[in-house]
């Protein structure tokens, strides 16, 4: 999965799509302008595809996490929802969030947080969590995936094993997680386990050292981590990485290497928010091949899941006709919704 320069596509971003047969691509705000134009993007990108359509993701949680702004309706972070004490409500946020983002050719949200905010010290997680306990967490976590996927957006579990309890920022350094198995199991794995019994598509793998579950790897590299998710969680869907250029991996591994260890461990897609480091990693697994580093039976069973995904989700798809979109978005209800939800949200605050 690889992201792309601008608001429009290239010449070149549309041949690497198309001849390479890359399976998704990853939206930020520097690729939104409005939501026609994010749509016509949209449909420039599904024009590249073979069978069928590309996923096209982005980070849609609430809060600071909003790549798209104007014209979407700007929900608070998630901890502030949690706060009502409404899982009911937390489906309405994610059904609007879902029923907008599906207008302009958005399939795939990478939400929910399902780490917690266990550790005060931690900025990066903070209130994009859902709460402070895993009974908090895990308690919103099913209505989030079903507000997406019920709505015709899949959902994205992250960031396995937890990324609540540490300092570090995964982006430019590799934090570290001293829980013990038996702790993890007890707190951080439980929403991620809500997650997958509630039939969310993705899980994604952060980027964090955890030498309970591996001493010598990341659970983004580890076959260890990934095995918990697919053995023990009994997971059978798609596993994503975290962004492959975030500094816990690049200031540690060569990119080369990186991008052939997580494919191995057990992740089905990797993701990067540059298209030339995609285009890099897309070299470096096909020389993995070439050379048996990375078995062709373990690559076309990842294949096999991502189809099986597209074909569940994605196999009536039609190109986004814009004059429609217009009907989902800017919805006078969704507005009058919103502000009554921040007015509830202002008086749980004063009560507390």
């Amino acid at each position: 999965m690889t992201g792309i320069s601008g608001l429009t596509l290239t010449s070149d971003e549309a041949e690497f799509l198309e001849k390479e047969n890359i399976g998704g691509v990853l939206l930020f705000s520097k690729n939104y302008e409005s939501p026609a134009q994010l749509a016509e993007l949209v449909n420039s990108i599904q024009k590249c595809r073979r069978e069928y359509p590309l996923i096209i993701a982005v980070d849609h949680e609430g809060g600071r996490v909003m790549r798209f702004k104007s014209h979407f309706t700007q929900f608070p972070a998630m901890m502030d929802i949690a706060r009502l004490g409404s899982p009911k409500i937390c489906f309405h946020v994610t059904r609007i969030m879902a029923e907008e983002l599906s207008a302009c050719g958005i399939n795939l949200n990478m939400s929910p947080v399902c780490d917690i905010t266990n550790n005060p010290n931690n900025k990066v997680i903070g209130d994009r969590a859902f709460g402070k306990t895993e009974e908090e967490v895990s308690k919103y976590v099913s209505s989030a995936i079903r507000g997406f996927q019920t709505n015709g957006v899949m959902a994205c579990a992250k960031h396995f094993p937890g990324h609540g309890c540490t300092t570090k920022d995964s982006h430019h350094d590799l934090p570290y997680v001293k829980k013990s198995i038996e702790e993890l199991r007890a707190t951080e794995f439980q929403p991620f386990i809500k997650a997958v019994k509630s039939r969310v598509e993705f899980v994604m793998m952060a980027h964090l050292q955890v030498d309970a579950i591996d001493e010598q790897l990341p659970t983004s590299l580890s076959p260890k981590a990934h095995e918990i998710v697919r053995e023990e969680f009994r997971f059978k869907k798609v596993i994503i990485s975290d962004d492959m250029q975030m500094g816990a991996i690049v200031n540690e591994y060569g990119a080369d290497e990186a991008a052939v260890r997580a494919i191995v461990a057990g992740s089905d897609i990797i993701e990067y928010r540059d298209m030339d480091a995609a285009q890099n990693a897309l070299a470096a697994l096909r020389q993995a091949m070439k050379v048996k580093d990375l078995k062709n039976e373990a690559v076309m069973a990842k294949v096999a899941r991502i189809t099986e995904l597209k074909q569940s989700y994605m196999s009536d798809y039609k190109p986004i006709y814009i004059p429609e979109i217009n009907k989902k978005l800017g919805v006078k209800a969704n507005q009058i919704f919103l502000d009554d939800l921040l007015e509830r949200i202002s008086q749980a605050s004063v009560s507390v």
